[in-house]
């Protein structure tokens, strides 16, 4: 394992003969482990911090691919998410086929401020040319940093990788593109034997250039751990903290990208932020290879919780994206997926519906109405009572003040009789809303009455 902190004699790059796959970290036959090095890191989070976008290039790899018109509409709504709030701040996309290119084309011609159309490309020098031929601005560069990708994919010494990395670095900057640097797999690299040599050469172009070069720390396998005296390579607090204290690397040029192998993807990107970097890298639904990427709602929701703020981000736009993606796109949300699942906010039990009939805030997180267009729901089951019945009617049929039922109300004791009537005959599903619409309809008419009456006023 690596200490997170190294003496300088160290940050020369380390061209060792034989690759280091941190075996003992990473016993392939095992499950990997957590080491620790007790240094304790100072938080040191930006004073400014976003997400950026990879829907359309890491999303769309782990999906059937978007149609142009798919891209072009999802592109709109990350605009009139952020809202000119600048908080999504880039989205990056695909250059390879006429398709991604026509609906890159389109994109940019929106003229939109915010998210920024960026590109993706392979570290080669053909790829280049696309770049420049639209017209794109920055883009980012596959460049692998881990001794499994050195040695088992690119076939090449840690000398050779660097050598090539840092001639197409050159070639970008030379060809008036500002490169955004992906160190794939950075939780599996030899961080000071490869990475800080790497990249404290590359602020070095940088400064000689007059040109920001950009740092995307990939979490390539979900290897990352939040954890405060964890070890290098997988440590995200000594990660953010090389980075800037030892490269020499300013906060918004450095950008964390995850993924949730181990179920850590959003803390692992709010501890990024909480130790040195500007910018997470996340996907609409945080819909990525295998487990996903980190998901941009939770990411904007965290900024709120972090700053105290939405600015004027239009959250409820995620419920339309959520809508858009089932609908369109026909991709099956989780239903406990957190802010966009169907159940989210969705409470089953009986005590829980009591205390949301006394006060929707005992059970909910925040006002899911207001700021996702998404009301508290109760699931009518055997388990509801009274409570969640007239929970449910509430919710559903919109009523607010002296026109909420009580969960007493002659109409709610008759339609539990019918709820408890179809468990006792063995039924195992859920009430649906027809059959409950049904219900009212039958015993408590005056409510869909009260409704006509306000429709029509």
């Amino acid at each position: 394992m690596s200490s997170v902190k190294q003496p300088d004699y160290l940050h020369g790059l380390q061209d060792v003969a034989e690759p280091n796959l941190y075996k003992e970290i990473f016993p392939y036959s095992e499950i990997p482990k957590v080491t620790f090095d007790n240094v304790q890191l100072p938080m040191d989070m930006p004073e400014e911090i976003w997400v950026t976008d990879t829907t359309f290039r890491d999303g769309q790899q782990s999906m059937p691919p978007y149609s142009a018109e798919q891209i072009i509409k999802l592109y709109d709504y990350l605009h009139k998410l952020d809202n000119n709030s600048g908080i999504i701040r880039q989205t990056e996309f695909f250059l390879y086929t006429e398709k991604d290119r026509h609906a890159a084309k389109v994109c940019m011609e929106k003229g939109y401020k915010f998210p920024e159309v960026t590109s993706w490309i392979r570290a080669n020098r053909d790829d280049f040319k696309l770049v420049k031929q639209m017209g794109i601005h920055e883009t980012g560069m596959l460049m692998s940093c881990s001794d499994y990708h050195i040695f088992k994919k690119l076939k090449k010494s840690r000398k050779e990788a660097l050598d090539m990395y840092l001639g197409l670095i050159e070639d970008a900057i030379e060809a008036g593109i500002k490169p955004r640097v992906h160190l794939e797999d950075i939780t599996r690299a030899d961080f000071y034997g490869f990475v800080v040599p790497f990249v404290a050469k590359l602020m070095e172009i940088s400064r000689d250039a007059n040109v920001p070069i950009k740092i995307r720390a990939c979490d390539t396998l979900g290897l990352a751990v939040p954890y405060s005296g964890a070890s290098l390579p997988r440590s995200v607090q000594g990660i953010m903290h090389g980075l800037r204290k030892v490269c020499g690397v300013s906060p918004e040029n450095i950008e964390w990208h995850g993924h949730n192998d181990f179920n850590a993807v959003v803390t692992n990107s709010t501890t990024a932020w909480m130790y040195g970097c500007s910018s997470v890298n996340t996907s609409l639904l945080g819909i990525g290879e295998r487990t996903g990427n980190c998901p941009l709602e939770s990411m904007l929701v965290e900024y709120a919780q972090f700053k105290g703020t939405i600015k004027n981000m239009k959250l409820e736009v995620i419920t339309e994206i959520a809508e858009y993606f089932k609908r369109e796109m026909k991709y099956d949300i989780p239903p406990r997926t957190p802010f966009v699942g169907s159940q989210f906010n969705v409470t089953r039990a009986g005590i829980h519906a009591d205390g949301l009939l006394k006060d929707e805030e005992i059970y909910n997180i925040f006002d899911t109405n207001k700021l996702l267009h998404r009301p508290v729901v109760v699931a009518v089951n055997e388990y509801s009572g009274l409570a969640g019945i007239a929970v449910w009617i509430n919710t559903y049929y919109r009523l607010k003040g002296e026109d909420k039922v009580d969960k007493h109300a002659e109409g709610i004791l008759k339609i539990k009789e019918w709820v408890d009537a179809q468990y006792a005959k063995g039924r195992t599903t859920i009430i649906n809303s027809d059959e409950l619409e049904a219900l009212v309809e039958q015993h408590m008419p005056e409510i869909l009455e009260e409704k006509e009456k306000v429709q029509v006023s």
